[in-house]
């Protein structure tokens, strides 16, 4: 945790504590859109595997009394998130890139963000289900299954995988914006390697 000096002002310690618990959590960002035509570049290849955080779902984690099968217990897409995933499709489609399988986390907003980004079929993946609330006991387990996932994936398989912050942090050691693309070095994407990454606002 960072040193804070007692000579600033007690509000802006207290800011810089916050920021600093917050970093820790979320892992380090990477910039917006940091080598982005290489990203575009690595979804035309045979076998591109992208992961990418559902779009903008205002909050942190789930409420009190979450259910995975009902959507109205959970954080969900608000009306710019929407617009954001359709933006991203869209602008997948317009570049040609379309994905032989979408899968996604169960919960609702990574779900409603590939249906409508329209890039591919949508199944769901619970090995890409958030582990927010319980790193510890599920982070690793579904890390590595992931990773077993992608080493085992049929050559040339152009996927998807639409997720959360915490799952993509545990594979490539970045943090990402919400509707933030990852895209992978198909060689080595039970690594991690990042070939770059693409972010379009809403």
């Amino acid at each position: 945790m960072m040193s804070v000096s007692r000579t600033f002002p007690r509000h802006l310690r207290l800011a810089v504590l916050v920021l600093g618990m917050a970093m820790t959590v979320a892992g380090p960002a990477a910039p917006a859109g940091e080598d982005a035509e290489a990203a575009w570049d690595a979804l035309g290849q045979s076998g591109a595997v992208a992961i990418m955080r559902h779009a903008l779902a205002p909050g942190i984690g789930d409420p009190a009394g979450f259910r995975i099968d009902d959507c109205s217990t959970q954080r969900t897409l608000d009306a710019r998130g929407r617009a954001q995933a359709r933006k991203i499709g869209a602008e997948m489609r317009a570049r040609g890139v379309r994905f032989d399988r979408v899968l996604t986390s169960r919960w609702c907003r990574c779900r409603e963000t590939a249906r409508l980004m329209d890039v591919g079929p949508v199944e769901a993946f619970p090995v890409l289900d958030s582990f927010f609330a319980d790193r510890r006991a599920n982070g690793p387990r579904q890390t590595a299954a992931l990773r077993d996932f992608l080493d085992d994936r049929p050559a040339g398989e152009r996927i998807l995988l639409v997720t959360h912050q915490v799952n993509i942090t545990a594979l490539t050691g970045r943090g990402v914006t919400s509707g933030e693309v990852v895209v992978l070095d198909p060689a080595a994407a039970a690594e991690g390697s990042v070939a770059g990454t693409i972010a379009l606002g809403p």
